[in-house]
């Protein structure tokens, strides 16, 4: 009995292509109405389309995945999902960038502890070089914040008429409302400016 195939493809938000990736499950046969597509992170399997695609696999089935970081890049949870797959549905995997992860190849002894070994490997390096990846993120933020580097939005910048507006207002002659429009800046915003004022003529004094 010829064994139907599915595919499955991943990006990790929506203004990520999964072009790429579903070229490739076409070019080895999958059809269209059988590729299942998330678009969020690798983390973990909670994912809606994964999890209809556990659902309709079973013995007779083929699942591709481009590469072993579009299942998942948890190490731990990678590992659980292949042993369902293989173990518990009885499907077959294919990752297409990595022909060893192919459990059509042996189905003997040697064969699956082969695949094991590979697949342990293989996730053992993505997870981990996602890990060195964050750690060079914190790395440079920290390194650039030392050297001064401001992150966030810019600040906004206080206009002309600021000084004499927050003394009108001050003196009750504006309202809050009004002190902002007449600013030209949102309430919250005139309000945390008035108090930067206040507080360094505040040490000026001092």
């Amino acid at each position: 009995m010829e064994k139907k195939v599915f595919g499955y493809a991943r990006v990790s938000s929506y203004e990520q292509n999964e072009d790429r990736q579903l070229i490739a499950l076409k070019e080895v046969g999958v059809p269209k109405k059988r590729i299942y597509v998330d678009k969020q992170s690798g983390k973990n399997f909670d994912r809606p389309a994964y999890q209809r695609l556990l659902r309709r696999l079973d013995s007779s089935c083929i699942l591709f995945v481009k590469s072993i970081d579009r299942l998942g890049r948890n190490y731990s949870d990678l590992n659980e999902q292949w042993r369902i797959i293989t173990k518990e549905k009885g499907a077959d995997i294919v990752v297409i960038d990595m022909p060893l992860l192919d459990t059509r190849r042996e189905k003997n002894l040697l064969g699956t502890f082969i695949s094991d070994i590979v697949l342990a490997l293989f996730s053992y390096v993505a997870e981990n070089e996602r890990m060195n990846i964050r750690q060079r993120q914190a790395e440079g933020i920290a390194a650039a914040k030392a050297r001064g580097v401001k992150f966030g939005r810019p600040p906004v910048p206080v206009p002309e008429n600021f000084d004499e507006v927050h003394r009108l207002w001050r003196e009750k002659k504006l309202t809050l409302r009004q002190a902002a429009q007449a600013c030209r800046l949102p309430e919250s915003t005139f309000f945390d400016k008035a108090r930067e004022l206040e507080g360094r003529c505040g040490k000026t004094r001092g």
